[in-house]
């Protein structure tokens, strides 16, 4: 691909617990180019999180990648990469805004000082250059007053403020790939809307490279070049944003987009995709959507689909796309 700045290849991630593996991601692969921003959605529990912290390598202790997958940025290998060499990636070069900022956020420090660790970690500055470069970062993420605010706590400022802050955080060292893991989760629609047109600004002031993670479908057709619909660990399919609501494929990604309301139809019950995704330690043989799937029919239960070219750019895991 050209201008290809992050490859995703054959990637497996696992958590080793009491109860047995965990098998988490399993096998998924994407890419992602300068500029472009490729959304991850699904259900809770489908991969979404653990695929982002297995780019940045930021996974729990009983959490591993497991051998034979590869993660190309570009073009070098990270998982070959030492702890020292990943530090200077990680943060400067690749970033990731996290889905709870009361968590992510330090309690006992400042604002200020937290970014301010972030761009002397990474760059030359001085102190002095430093808070500066501070102020003119909560400045460019819409925080009013930013002289005063480095000076504020987090349990100070209100979720899309603390939201702010992040982002502000994982832009300070100017990255070329930057993951928002539901940066809009439990924020008000109207915060919503401006932390999401934040983010496109600032992704067409310095062409970054974005991987959203989210829920909202709505937020999707909006702000997403590229869709990765992810269930049980795969994904199931994969098109531009624009296929994957015209034309989509897979009967996951119809369930999806059927259970969003429609205006027009305000008397209409509301669809609901009945069933959970499967314990991941338990998977079933032959298809893992086998038993919420509207369209199956016996033989899926047998047969466990791969991720094909229906059409021209557009890929789906199912049964009915299966050669012969």
């Amino acid at each position: 691909m050209n201008n290809c700045l992050l490859e995703v290849k054959n990637l497996h991630t696992s958590f080793f617990t009491d109860a047995g593996e965990v098998k988490a991601v399993r096998g998924i692969s994407f890419s992602l180019e300068q500029g472009k921003t490729l959304g991850l959605v699904g259900e809770s529990g489908c991969g979404k999180t653990v695929t982002a912290l297995s780019i940045m390598q930021l996974l729990p202790n009983q959490a591993k990648i497991t051998p034979g997958g590869s993660i190309l940025y570009k073009g070098k290998e990270l998982l070959r990469l030492s702890q020292e060499e990943l530090r200077k990636i990680r943060g400067r070069e690749i970033s990731m805004v996290f889905q709870e900022p009361m968590t992510a956020l330090n309690p006992v420090f400042t604002i200020g000082e937290q970014i301010r660790e972030a761009i002397e970690l990474h760059g030359n500055l001085n102190k002095k250059e430093a808070t500066n470069e501070v102020i003119k970062l909560l400045k460019d993420v819409g925080i009013p007053e930013p002289n005063k605010r480095i000076k504020d706590y987090p349990h100070q400022l209100s979720g899309g403020m603390r939201q702010r802050v992040l982002i502000a955080m994982a832009l300070a060292s100017s990255p070329s790939l930057l993951i928002a893991d539901e940066p809009t989760t439990a924020l008000d629609v109207t915060v919503q809307a401006q932390i999401l047109e934040l983010i496109g600004a600032l992704q067409g002031l310095k062409k970054i490279a974005i991987i959203l993670i989210t829920h909202d479908l709505g937020v999707v057709a909006e702000r997403v070049d590229f869709v990765a619909v992810m269930y049980a660990g795969v994904i199931v399919e994969y098109a531009s944003t624009q296929n994957i609501f015209n034309e989509p494929l897979h009967p996951y990604t119809k369930a999806l987009l059927g259970s969003i309301p429609k205006l027009e139809d305000k008397d209409a019950k509301l669809n609901t995709l009945k069933g959970s995704v499967p314990v991941l330690t338990e998977l079933p043989a032959g298809c893992i959507f086998y038993e919420r799937c509207k369209e199956k029919s016996a033989n899926c239960k047998d047969i466990t689909p791969e991720l094909v070219e229906v059409k021209e750019g557009h890929w789906a895991a199912c049964c009915l796309y299966e050669k012969g």
